[in-house]
């Protein structure tokens, strides 16, 4: 089996030069963009876009999916305008030759049962899909604390009830542990068959506090190896949040970057799993 390394770049630094400069220095020719010259990638202009392909070009990076933050507000909050958001990141999606966009399955208000809220949250994402399907992309949801698809049975119940080939899955074993979840125990199983993409981010149970792959609570390790047993061969992208970690987004410097693509590299040394 061979994976194919990524990452969130902004993670390593808000400067694009920067982001692939430390890229190049762990072998990684994938990036997940999420943002560039601390601009959103929902907000890049045209030109953006083409500065960027153009910095991609030249250093010989593709990029795995688009890091998107669509889904990451109210349950309740008007859908309209984040239909418009999709459609626009699915242009950029094509124009940089991924077919891969992140979403997120919308807040829903503290204390409140998010069984409440299942058939809304289903016909939204059912929308969202219907964009994905004609721009040609998959959506691939994650799981993320205090949106309804927080836990593995919710996420597994929104993508089988959506029933769209559009609407996918990526798996992130520390939002899982910050959710009181076993990530692999109870999560890889129902989740296995819609998988398309791997976050890759660690997490200690006790404290929730995001730590290299391998390091916490997350069983990365034993994911990791169940999917070298399912003949996975898609994308790892690193996640590292390791100086900060927040409700849209994390960071984690060069350096702290590099040692988590290093733990992640140990890991899969480890399992026998190749990596370009």
């Amino acid at each position: 089996m061979t994976v194919v390394l990524s990452g969130f770049a902004d993670e390593i630094s808000s400067d694009l030069d920067e982001q692939l400069a430390t890229l190049a220095a762990e072998s990684i020719a994938h990036l997940e963009l999420r943002s560039a010259w601390s601009v959103n990638v929902a907000d890049f202009s045209d030109g953006d876009v083409a500065r960027i392909g153009r910095a991609l070009g030249g250093a010989g990076v593709r990029v795995s999916a688009i890091g998107s933050p669509v889904g990451k507000i109210a349950v309740d909050a008007p859908l309209g305008p984040e239909l418009d958001r999709l459609r626009r990141i699915a242009q950029i999606a094509g124009q940089l030759g991924t077919g891969i966009i992140r979403v997120f399955s919308f807040f829903i208000p503290v204390g409140e049962p998010p069984g409440r809220y299942r058939e809304q949250v289903i016909d939204r994402m059912g929308d969202l899909a219907r964009v994905a399907e004609e721009y040609g992309v998959i959506l691939a949801h994650e799981n993320e604390k205090e949106i309804y698809g927080d836990i593995p049975r919710r996420c597994a119940d929104l993508i089988e009830s959506v029933g769209s080939p559009a609407l996918r899955a990526t798996f992130d074993a520390a939002n899982f542990v910050q959710c009181g979840v076993r990530p692999h125990q109870d999560g890889y199983g129902p989740l296995r068959p819609h998988l398309v993409y791997m976050q890759i981010k660690d997490a200690l149970a006790a404290t929730g506090e995001v730590v290299p792959a391998g390091e916490g609570d997350g069983e990365v390790r034993e994911t990791l190896a169940a999917l070298r047993d399912s003949g996975f061969g898609g994308y790892l992208s690193l996640e590292p949040h390791l100086a900060k970690a927040g409700r849209f987004g994390g960071y984690s410097g060069p350096e702290e970057f590099r040692r988590a693509a290093q733990a992640l590299k140990a890991l899969l040394a480890d399992l026998s799993i190749r990596w370009r």
